[in-house]
C-alpha cells in the first residue's frame, strides 16, 4: 500500500493543476502600434522610398504606394510592429534621415 501515497499525491497533483489555471490571469496579446511617415516639403520622394525599403523591407512597389500615400494624404503607415520594435523602428528611420539632412518625421502610435 505504499503506493496508495502516490496516488493520492496524484490526484493532489491534479488537482494542483487545475487550480493553477484558473488562477492564471488573463493575459491579452500585447497591442499593436504603427509606425507612421508624415509629409514633409523638404524629403525627396526617393529617399521616402529608400527608407520604406531598407528599413521596413518594402518592395519597389509598395514603397511607391506608401510614399504616394504619405505626400497626398500627408501621412502613411510604414508598418505594424510591437511597441518596442516600433519604437526601434522610428529611432532608427529619424537618425537616418537626420544623417542624411532630411526632416522626415515618423511616429509610433497604437493601432485600435
Amino acid at each position: 500500500m505504499s503506493g496508495g501515497g502516490a496516488g493520492q499525491s496524484g490526484q493532489d497533483d491534479s488537482q494542483s493543476d487545475v487550480d493553477l489555471e484558473l488562477e492564471r490571469p488573463d493575459v491579452s496579446s500585447p497591442g499593436k502600434w504603427a509606425v507612421v511617415l508624415h509629409n514633409d516639403d523638404y524629403t525627396t520622394m526617393e529617399f521616402v522610398i529608400e527608407v520604406l525599403q531598407r528599413f521596413f523591407k518594402k518592395s519597389d512597389q509598395e514603397a511607391a504606394e506608401i510614399m504616394l500615400k504619405v505626400h497626398h494624404e500627408g501621412r502613411g503607415i510604414a508598418g505594424i510592429y510591437s511597441r518596442e520594435i516600433a519604437e526601434t523602428k522610428v529611432l532608427q528611420v529619424s537618425d537616418y534621415a537626420k544623417a542624411h539632412g532630411h526632416p522626415l518625421r515618423c511616429t509610433a502610435e497604437p493601432t485600435s
